[in-house]
């Protein structure tokens, strides 16, 4: 990216009313492309949709982002509703502190679950992992695991 187009993302997202815009702009696209809009009108929002993500990572400064914000970037792309997000983020901070290389006894990484295999893989593909656990055994309600989680004393 060249400095005059760095310079124009800068000014475009210049305060975080612009970038909280922005934001909830693509979460309605996100939304309408879920829903099964017409690949016409996705089409058309894509350069936003790029634009609207360059504003956001290039507000923010470098060192501000760790690996623990783009797990949470990632996790939020596989759990879309904003109540269930957090109940997914609550559930990594209790179980592993976001460290995907956390071992409770015969369980393993960011969401400790129990199958070795999950001690040996990259932290995306633990939350991939988790993500279908999730749907299959809570039907995609994050915060029914949390409950759970609760409800067995297991914080």
């Amino acid at each position: 990216m060249n400095k005059l187009s760095t310079g124009f993302i800068h000014r475009l997202c210049a305060t975080p009313k612009i970038t909280l815009n922005v934001a909830s702009y693509l979460t309605s696209l996100l939304r309408s492309i879920l829903a099964g809009e017409p690949l016409r009108r996705i089409a058309r929002r894509r350069s936003l949709v790029l634009l609207g993500a360059l504003c956001i990572v290039g507000t923010t400064p470098a060192e501000a982002v760790t690996t623990t914000d783009h797990l949470k970037l990632y996790l939020h792309t596989k759990i879309i509703d904003y109540k269930g997000f957090h109940c997914a983020v609550s559930i990594a901070n209790i179980e592993s502190r976001w460290n995907y290389q956390a071992r409770n006894n015969s369980h393993f990484g960011l969401f400790q679950m129990k199958n070795k295999k999950v001690q040996y893989m990259n932290p995306y593909t633990q939350i991939d992992w988790w993500h279908r656990y999730l749907m299959t055994r809570y039907k995609g309600d994050a915060c029914l695991a949390l409950l759970h989680l609760k409800a067995k004393g297991w914080q």
